[in-house]
């Protein structure tokens, strides 16, 4: 699976090292992107995200069932990808 939120959808951001002669290179801005286990409580399960730290946060906001069926109406993440662990 590639680099991309599946709450918030955020994905990589393209953009130029500057030196101080100002010479532009071409780099890549990651996101801030880590696996994180949820006991989704509607379920009765455990699941596995890939999340970024403003996806976590979100998450604590409005709620795991929330989030994520909002990521399923944005289209981050469609149900069948997330990883259900220890069936």
């Amino acid at each position: 699976m590639s680099k991309i939120c599946q709450i918030t959808g955020k994905t990589a951001q393209r953009g130029n090292n500057v030196s101080h002669s100002k010479h532009r290179t071409k780099r890549v801005f990651d996101v801030n992107l880590f696996s994180k286990k949820f006991y989704y409580v509607e379920e009765d399960c455990w699941i596995q995200l890939k999340i970024s730290a403003a996806g976590l946060r979100m998450i604590n906001k409005v709620g795991l069932d929330a989030a994520l069926k909002q990521a399923v109406a944005n289209g981050y993440v469609d149900w069948k990808d997330i990883k259900v662990i220890g069936d």
